[in-house]
């Protein structure tokens, strides 16, 4: 806190307690004259902070990338200060025209001594004036000490804008903020009370500038080696590609661009960007040296050395499902060009269509027997360029496997798909109908049964067909069921299935034995 400040908080400190004490007049009209300073103290204040909030304004307009962030965290400290500072202000006034009348003026009171002016103003409790501000200088509070990375000042900030009172000996009761700053208050009092709390308030706005200005320079990097480095954008280049690179020194002064020689010639762009199009395959060398001038005008010369390899054109296409696409069904694809996002590649398909799902893509092959071509394609250094291609059999979906749907110890269903396995009884009358699918464990097709029957051999050999109800049990096999003995099999044959290429085929019987 500057000795003025100090000053100013012990003449307050003096003249509250002669106040306290019933001094004569002559007293009050003390602090007046304790306005009439703070008051001269808090533009001052504003000027100085306007220099600080032009100053931090003009190194965000020289140097816009550095100083954004601060810059714009001064723009909001202004305007949340200038808008509490102004509240304030209202108030003076408000506490003025209160006590002499509607053409009051808090820089000249006549009725210095009016008890009832700052109460009837702050305390109200329809406006509740007081209680407005107080919430507003504990946000305002909350806000400024965040701006403030010094501990020590920090604190002072806190202790200086604080609402915490402690309650005089003898009060009954708690005591507000509010309550103890304006009741019973002279006017001329509770108004250099008020311009007291507007000095406060411009000097941790000006803490807060302070320290906006000190970070944005507090992020640099001090260093006291120089390096040269090659960067490129890639080691890997397909042929007919670009190879690009940046040249850098480290630490580099902005304000002077080094010179940079490769192969003996110097590059032309100021930036340090080194590319061109490579020509033969293979891994290829080159080396340079950057100069840069020291303090002195001597020339300092740091050498580096990169190479790169050109490759021929590929993609890498993966099927999941063999070097084989199935008709009828979705068969997932996976296309990738090794050095190339995912969405620079794109693909195309001959005897049927091809459509991306995520990135990934799904293949729905044509007329069966034929073969279908993949072609894929990325965009490379802004032109489209032909990476490969595979080619694939289309196949007609193989027959499923037939199966009974039945519960394990456990409860999960599985599929039984007859003997030499066996299932109970009670699995069977639990089982709805039957089901087809391919599911091994490279295919994982569901079917749809059309129909099917169940054979039976009575004691003399006799064969009992029954016919389903499409693919769930008939009631008359049902009743065949109930009459099976344990150890008992029979046969579900003729068996017809409709896959996802919405062809219905004959599947092979199953025999189902029971335990």
């Amino acid at each position: 806190m500057s000795p003025r400040q100090r000053m100013i908080n012990l003449m307050y400190i003096v003249l509250t307690a002669m106040l306290a004490l019933n001094v004569s007049s002559d007293v009050l009209n003390g602090f007046s004259q304790v306005q009439d300073g703070i008051q001269r103290t808090n533009r001052n204040m504003s000027a100085r902070n306007e220099v600080q909030f032009r100053y931090l304004e003009d190194i965000y307009n020289r140097n816009p990338e550095k100083a954004a962030e601060w810059y714009a965290r001064g723009k909001e400290l202004r305007g949340k200060s200038e808008a509490i500072y102004n509240e304030i202000e209202t108030l003076k006034t408000a506490i003025a025209r209160a006590a002499d009348g509607e053409k009051g003026d808090y820089r000249d009171i006549r009725n210095n001594d009016d008890l009832e002016a700052a109460s009837v103003t702050m305390l109200n409790p329809a406006t509740q004036r007081g209680k407005k501000l107080r919430g507003d200088l504990d946000a305002f509070r909350s806000y400024v000490t965040t701006l403030i990375s010094d501990s020590t000042k920090k604190a002072s900030v806190l202790e200086m804008l604080s609402t915490k009172v402690t309650a005089a000996r003898g009060t009954v009761g708690p005591v507000t903020w509010e309550q103890k700053m304006f009741e019973n208050m002279p006017a001329v009092a509770a108004v250099t009370l008020l311009t007291k709390l507007q000095n406060d308030i411009r000097q941790a706005e000006s803490e807060a500038l302070s320290n906006l200005i000190t970070n944005v320079d507090i992020g640099d990097v001090r260093v006291n080696e120089l390096n040269a480095y090659v960067i490129p954008n890639s080691n890997m280049i397909i042929r007919g590609g670009k190879y690009s690179a940046n040249i850098v020194l480290a630490a580099i002064d902005t304000t002077q661009r080094p010179a940079i020689y490769i192969n003996g010639a110097r590059l032309s762009n100021p930036r340090g960007l080194y590319e061109f199009v490579p020509g033969s395959v293979g891994t290829h060398d080159f080396s340079g040296y950057i100069e840069v001038a020291r303090g002195d005008g001597s020339l300092a010369r740091h050498p580096f050395k990169s190479s790169y390899t050109v490759i021929e054109p590929m993609a890498t296409i993966s099927p999941t499902m063999m070097n084989v696409l199935y008709a009828g069904i979705a068969n997932p694809i996976s296309i990738s060009v090794p050095g190339v996002p995912m969405n620079a590649v794109q693909a195309t398909m001959t005897n049927g269509t091809l459509t991306r799902n995520g990135d990934l893509w799904v293949a729905h092959p044509g007329k069966v027997g034929s073969e279908a071509v993949i072609s894929v394609t990325a965009q490379l250094e802004g032109r489209s360029m032909s990476v490969g291609s595979m080619t694939f059999r289309v196949r007609k979906l193989p027959d499923p496997t037939v199966y009974l749907p039945v519960k394990d110890g456990a409860g999960n269903t599985v599929h039984y798909k007859g003997a030499p396995k066996r299932i109970s009884k009670a699995a069977l009358m639990a089982a709805d109908g039957l089901g087809a699918a391919i599911d091994d464990d490279i295919l994982n097709v569901s079917y749809q049964v059309v129909s099917f029957s169940t054979v039976f051999y009575d004691q003399m050999g006799n064969a009992i067909p029954e016919i389903s109800d499409g693919a769930r049990f008939s009631a008359r096999q049902r009743e065949q069921f109930k009459r099976l003995k344990p150890g008992r099999n029979f046969f579900i044959s003729n068996v017809k299935a409709k896959g996802p290429d919405g062809i219905t085929r004959d599947i092979s019987p199953m025999e189902v034995a029971l335990n």
